[in-house]
């Protein structure tokens, strides 16, 4: 269970009047009946943090083993020695949900909250107001993107239009691209050691024009810019143990190759813990985590994209992140990154390992099944093409 899945069940079990809260690592005495909810929340939650296992996953060659060692304590931030985050976004569906995760974070000293409307200042306005360590500014417009960004360690974009029912990749990249080759540039210019975690689909192609942009500007280091695939990770974790009664904080199920549709692979023979699935749930496992995105779209009806879940996702990311710059050790997610793990494959996502400089280790994919290699093979051809052209869209600018 995650830092803020702990802090926001203590805070539900605060509304109810439970005079326990039942939860490992959180004495349930201590925490006085007048003191504010958000207080006793992030309180608890950071002394859960404080005591809790490693909840990392640190992979063999084939992703199966999970680290026996224990999380190194966390450092709460203070103005001296925590980190600054910016999100890029921070207005927008992902964004606020993020931007809130993210100030519950004990890590994070400055949270820089960047948008194209005014709007973000309130939002920030809004969060400075939640009684935790870290600071909360907001910044609109082009004029404002500079101060944003300066001394980040780590930036998060979720920027640009959601999917909705109907549109293509096409759609999405028509809009999106530009967003972030705009944005890139400014942490090029601006923060350049930062790592750079991009949300804005589709993934797979704005990740190579992010790096694209970098290069051209001579501060590209692949260690430092990654694709969020953390929601298939995150979908696949909840989808298997749902399936099969098993505790999902027990459950990591690593998901590989790309971010849209069938360049989405879960490694189902590589589930940890040990589980066996028949052909049928094999099947129908695969194809819902690869439409898991288009299941939210059309349940939503014209309302938006998985805007709650992948701020969820992109928190744990973050986190996994800022855990690594502060030098734990054994830190590991999946991620679509610039590699060489797949011939011929520029960019893919696999299991990583995080450490001081971003991203440490990008593991191999391991043994996988017949099955999972068909899927291999056919969401190749089609991951190139998203790849080719994200950096066609840069090599091609005026």
């Amino acid at each position: 269970m995650t830092m803020t899945q702990k802090a926001i069940k203590i805070a539900t079990t605060k509304i109810i009047g439970s005079s326990q809260r039942g939860t490992r690592g959180v004495d349930t005495t201590t925490t006085a009946r007048s003191s504010s909810l958000m207080r006793g929340a992030i309180k608890g939650q950071q002394r859960w943090y404080d005591q809790r296992s490693s909840s990392s996953r640190k992979s063999s060659v084939s992703f199966k083993t999970r680290s026996a060692s224990r999380r190194s304590p966390v450092v709460h931030a203070t103005a001296d020695d925590g980190y600054k985050v910016a999100v890029l976004g921070a207005a927008g569906g992902i964004g606020q949900s993020l931007s809130l995760l993210l100030k519950m974070n004990p890590m994070i000293s400055d949270l820089a909250l960047y948008d194209v409307g005014a709007i973000v200042k309130g939002v920030a306005v809004d969060l400075s107001h939640c009684n935790t360590a870290s600071t909360v500014n907001g910044y609109c417009g082009n004029e404002e993107l500079g101060q944003a960004l300066k001394g980040c360690d780590l930036v998060i974009i979720p920027a640009g239009v959601p999917r909705k029912p109907g549109m293509t990749r096409d759609d999405l990249f028509s809009i999106n691209a530009g967003i972030v080759r705009d944005l890139t540039q400014g942490v090029a210019d601006h923060c350049p050691n930062a790592v750079v975690a991009i949300i804005s689909n589709p993934v797979n192609s704005t990740v190579p024009i992010a790096c694209e942009v970098m290069k051209k500007s001579g501060t590209f280091d692949k260690r430092k810019i990654l694709g969020v695939t953390t929601l298939d990770i995150v979908r696949s974790d909840e989808f298997v143990s749902t399936l099969k009664g098993l505790d999902v904080n027990d459950v990591d199920v690593p998901v590989i190759g790309g971010h849209a549709g069938i360049t989405i692979l879960p490694l189902l023979s590589q589930t940890f813990p040990q589980t066996s699935f028949s052909k049928k749930e094999t099947e129908d496992l695969t194809v819902r985590i690869q439409n898991a995105g288009t299941e939210v779209v059309e349940a939503k009806a014209g309302g938006g994209s998985a805007t709650l879940s992948m701020a969820y996702a992109a928190a744990r990311m973050g986190e996994a992140i800022l855990r690594g710059l502060s030098g734990e050790s054994d830190v590991y997610e999946c991620s679509y990154v610039s590699s060489d793990i797949v011939p011929d494959m520029p960019y893919f996502a696999t299991k990583c390992k995080f450490g001081k400089d971003g991203i440490e280790e990008v593991m191999p994919i391991g043994d996988i099944t017949a099955y999972e290699q068909e899927w291999l093979d056919k969401l190749k051809p089609e991951l190139k093409a998203q790849i080719d052209k994200g950096i066609a869209f840069v090599a091609d600018a005026p």
